[in-house]
């Protein structure tokens, strides 16, 4: 998922329904950095970077799922 993903709140909604963890990496101009992490927050899984305004609306200020 290192790529653009196509429906990337998707992605984090699916993700958190499963138990796991997202966390916010980086933010810079539009565009955010997502770390997907095992479901106890440990271990990095995979990463994506966006700039999908859904994506960015869905985040708000939050800095992971767990906010």
């Amino acid at each position: 998922m290192t790529a653009e993903t196509p429906d990337p709140t998707a992605v984090l909604r699916r993700w958190a329904d499963s138990g796991a963890i997202w966390r916010v990496l980086s933010r810079r101009a539009g565009r955010v950095t997502v770390g997907l992490y095992e479901c106890t927050g440990g271990q990095e899984v995979d990463r994506f970077t966006s700039d999908d305004p859904a994506l960015l609306r869905f985040l708000g200020d939050r800095l992971s799922s767990e906010d």
